[in-house]
């Protein structure tokens, strides 16, 4: 049976000579959030509460955080849970199964791992009108 191309770079990982490679929780969950946000129709990762704490965990420390990204990762194999907010309007099921194959693809190209499974969980979509008023702008209701 032929090796896939992340087996095959695990492989060659494993055989590099003394030493070992691994690859830690949160350069997947940082690639895995990055993947996801490449994908038109996600307007954010997280839901409010955890985009809130976000922003100020990274006011504090300068470090943008995986809030919304949750993983595991073993010798061989990750597993990626996501929360998203949808931009009103797009396929949910169409978004979903983009995210899902561009956080399998980048995964799986730069670490090596072979990504299990991915669970997405839509908590909110974004509609339009919830964009805050400019600096200078009035809200009027």
């Amino acid at each position: 049976m032929a090796m896939s191309q992340p087996e095959r770079e695990m492989k060659i990982l494993q055989e590099q000579g003394p030493g070992k490679t691994t690859v830690d929780d949160t350069v997947v969950a940082k690639i895995a959030g990055m993947a996801a946000r490449e994908v038109p129709g996600v307007h954010d990762i997280g839901g409010p509460a955890q985009r809130a704490i976000g922003g100020v965990v990274q006011r504090i420390t300068g470090a943008a955080g995986g809030l919304g990204v949750g993983v595991e990762v073993g010798q061989q194999e990750a597993a990626v849970d996501l929360n998203i907010i949808v931009d009103y309007g797009q396929p949910i099921p169409e978004v979903a199964n983009q995210v899902r194959q561009n956080i399998i693809n980048q995964v799986e190209s730069l670490t090596g791992l072979r990504v299990k499974e991915v669970n997405i969980t839509v908590n909110d979509i974004f509609l339009p009108q919830q964009q805050q008023p400019q600096a200078g702008e009035q809200h009027t209701a």
